[in-house]
């Protein structure tokens, strides 16, 4: 087996044939070959192999051969011998999200269209990359109907084979959990294509996943799902206060902070409308009748959780979004953390509700002061830890991960939510902005592990 990269041309010769360098075809161990098996993406057929006196690593590929593989651009990409007589030009990596947008030709996937073009630009010179939507696919042809970004910087539409590696950035749980896009998952499993990130994560997902893994569990608060009244009760005597939220929630929706204090009472912290509110009940009764006139059988598919005492800045509590990537060599790493305050006297640390980021050496100096370092890559440890754990437990590929951490006074670590397809918010702070280019950097290196076409002093 063998991997370079090379300079891919289109020409105009409607024979289906492959113009190939010299010194490529000697580098290749081709010399004196008349036909190889060329494949790109999902299509292989047999074709003419031609020798061209031209310095470099070139191949030319004629229009008759182009209309029938699809290679939609000259680009500079890897060339893979895997076996004798074997050539397969790509990788073809396809990244999978949905459009949310009327104005398909201008951001054909509505507010992540900027991030998939830092992807697609990101990987342009190491591959062929493109995104598409589930519905673009052609299953009779096994074809795509893909966008690359044009050398303007725009978007095009090219036909090109199912690819070697698809990467799934899907936006909506309802559409993710519908019969045609599990159907889909399916196929790709079929034809062996790599599928990575299988679907987001319910809290009911994670705690199921990490109930065997004891080390793993240190690092979790207690957590009950779908809890009785009861259930609820206990926790607050036992911890004192609780959040509780829905298992399929996200940016701090739906969640409340119950806290139980003697003689005084039941107190219940949300969000509502953008305003924080704040009530307090004399009777538990009263709390769960509160709760249940706002969410009635909806309350089924909520969890409680131990509430912990994290490190504070002006009494306001302190957690971490952990960004997490599989690397080339498929192994876990921590690649951007942001710390983010919550807002007075909000439950949550989102932005939204008036959380603020920070960098974590912000946050950590001030309660740890010169320890801070340290603190901090024993939480990168733990969180390395947990996403082993969770992929040792999962059943599909897994290439990234968001950790909600929080730290204590103790310094213990605690990890409250794993998200499978993590915003990229923290990415915004000017500190992280390295941290937001290694992260599509690591998407990238780890596409092309998974599709064999790393070369291991890439990176």
């Amino acid at each position: 087996m063998s991997l370079t990269v090379c300079n891919v041309h289109l020409t105009p010769n409607p024979e289906k044939v492959l113009y190939v360098s010299n010194s490529l075809l000697k580098q290749l161990k081709l010399a004196g070959k008349k036909t190889v098996r060329l494949r790109f993406g999902k299509i292989v057929t047999p074709v003419s192999v031609k020798p061209i006196r031209k310095p470099g690593k070139h191949l030319f590929v004629s229009a008759g051969l182009r209309n029938y593989v699809h290679v939609p651009r000259s680009a500079m990409v890897h060339l893979l011998n895997e076996s004798e007589g074997d050539l397969q030009i790509g990788p073809l990596i396809g990244i999978m999200s949905d459009a949310t947008t009327n104005r398909p030709n201008a951001t054909p996937f509505g507010n992540r269209s900027n991030f998939i073009k830092q992807l697609l630009k990101a990987g342009n010179k190491k591959a062929y990359i493109c995104a598409f939507h589930p519905n673009d696919i052609d299953w009779h042809d096994e074809t795509v109907s893909a966008y690359f970004l044009s050398e303007s910087g725009g978007w095009m539409r090219r036909t090109v084979p199912l690819p070697d590696v698809v990467y799934n950035r899907l936006h909506s749980r309802r559409a993710e959990t519908s019969a045609a896009i599990n159907g889909l998952r399916e196929r790709l499993i079929r034809k062996k294509i790599p599928f990575f990130n299988w679907s987001f994560f319910n809290k009911s997902d994670v705690y199921e996943l990490l109930k065997d893994e004891l080390d793993a569990n240190r690092y979790v608060p207690e957590s009950v799902m779908s809890p009785t009244s009861d259930m609820i009760k206990s926790m607050l005597e036992r911890h004192q206060f609780v959040y509780y939220k829905p298992t399929a929630g996200s940016l701090g929706i739906g969640i409340y902070r119950l806290t139980y204090l003697p003689k005084k009472g039941y107190f219940a912290r949300y969000t509502s409308n953008g305003k924080n509110v704040l009530l307090r009940f004399k009777h538990f009764s009263s709390l769960m009748r509160m709760l249940e006139a706002r969410h009635g059988q909806s309350l089924l598919n909520y969890v409680v959780q131990q509430g912990v005492r994290l490190i504070e800045i002006d009494g306001c509590p302190i957690d971490f979004r952990f960004h997490m990537h599989k690397n080339g060599e498929n192994v876990w790493t921590v690649v951007g953390i942001g710390a983010k305050k919550a807002g007075k006297g909000s439950v949550t640390t989102h932005v939204k509700n008036g959380g603020q980021l920070m960098t974590p050496e912000q946050a950590l100096e001030r309660e740890f002061g010169d320890r801070a370092e340290e603190v901090l890559e024993d939480a990168k440890r733990v969180a390395i830890d947990l996403a082993e754990a969770i992929e040792r437990n999962h059943p599909h590929l897994i290439g990234e991960l968001g950790f909600d951490i929080g730290i204590d006074r103790d310094e213990h670590v605690w990890m409250f939510e794993a998200n499978a397809k993590p915003g990229r918010s923290i990415f915004k702070h000017p500190s992280l902005k390295d941290e937001g280019t290694a992260s599509l950097n690591h998407i990238i290196e780890h596409c092309l592990y998974l599709s064999k076409f790393l070369r291991r002093d890439e990176f």
